[in-house]
């Protein structure tokens, strides 16, 4: 029998994805030390590649072998031979599920994926696919764009799929270190998401919570890849363009919403997390919901 009534799930997501290429290289190449606040998606098309993890160690891996590079991680990439030539497939990937991102850190990061396990194909077969849509000249920029997102979330979902069969197998963090986190997180949340942000302190939550500083920041770092003062940043980030996509709200309304001491400071800190100001996002996004008739315009919800 049909249910009469079905709740479908409200979503308010962004990911991002950014530095997605295949390239062949030749023998003895090498790519600088780098890290990243995201997570970095490296797989062997042809040939060897070294990836070393500083602080850990180096691992060389070959065709259909993956690797998931978790966020923070000084990391250096190279071809393993002198002489042959290796392609490879990378992309850099952030969510905001800090669910997801722990798990991926959990069970999958920072480890050879060889290419014959069930995470190793699903990951070949996405960065593959996102390469053959990319050369589609049929495909405009936003179809592209909105293709990209869909073999991500069909990864992301793998992903999950598979966590959930290896959860509590060779744990990178404790139940209890994923609980403190899990509150730090909710804490953090729970002030950026008033109506008003007030001035708080990374001390203020751990002292709420009973523990130091230090404490607080290692293990929030060791479960979700990135420092608290890194999160709260994304949580403002997403709340003003969220504030900034209503056009009832001025800048300075949204300025003073997030808490910032001026309107100059919310702008320069908004052109820092965005690349563009409040304003040109402001109008961006006002333009998208613009409704153009031949009669009338307008904006719809």
């Amino acid at each position: 029998m049909t249910k009469k009534f079905v709740s479908l799930p409200v979503v308010e997501s962004s990911i991002y994805i950014f530095g997605g290429h295949q390239r062949t290289v030749p023998g003895g190449w090498s790519f600088f030390e780098q890290k990243h606040q995201v997570f970095e998606l490296m797989c062997v098309v042809e040939g060897q590649q070294t990836t070393e993890i500083k602080g850990v160690s180096a691992y060389t891996y070959g065709p259909g072998d993956v690797m998931i590079i978790s966020p923070g991680t000084l990391h250096t990439n190279w071809n393993a031979s002198k002489n042959a030539e290796m392609t490879y497939i990378t992309f850099h990937f952030n969510i905001e599920s800090l669910e997801l991102k722990s798990e991926i850190i959990s069970t999958v990061a920072n480890k050879v994926l060889k290419a014959d396990t069930e995470i190793a194909r699903l990951a070949m077969k996405t960065a593959q696919q996102m390469v053959q849509d990319s050369q589609k000249a049929d495909l405009s920029s936003e179809k592209l764009k909105i293709k990209v997102q869909i073999d991500l979330l069909k990864f992301l979902y793998g992903l999950m799929v598979h966590d959930e069969h290896a959860k509590g197998s060779n744990s990178k963090y404790s139940e209890r270190e994923a609980q403190t986190a899990r509150e730090i997180a909710t804490r953090i949340e729970d002030r950026i998401e008033q109506d008003e942000v007030s001035h708080f302190s990374f001390g203020d939550i751990c002292r709420e919570l009973g523990i130091s500083q230090g404490h607080g920041h290692r293990v929030f770092k060791k479960v979700y890849g990135v420092t608290p003062l890194h999160f709260a940043d994304e949580q403002k980030y997403r709340k003003a363009k969220l504030l900034l996509g209503s056009p009832e709200n001025s800048i300075e309304e949204v300025a003073y919403k997030l808490g910032a001491s001026s309107i100059s400071n919310f702008s320069k800190q908004f052109k820092k997390w965005s690349g563009i100001t409040p304003s040109k996002y402001q109008r961006q996004m006002i333009g998208k919901r613009s409704v153009k008739t031949v009669k009338e315009g307008g904006y719809f919800e």
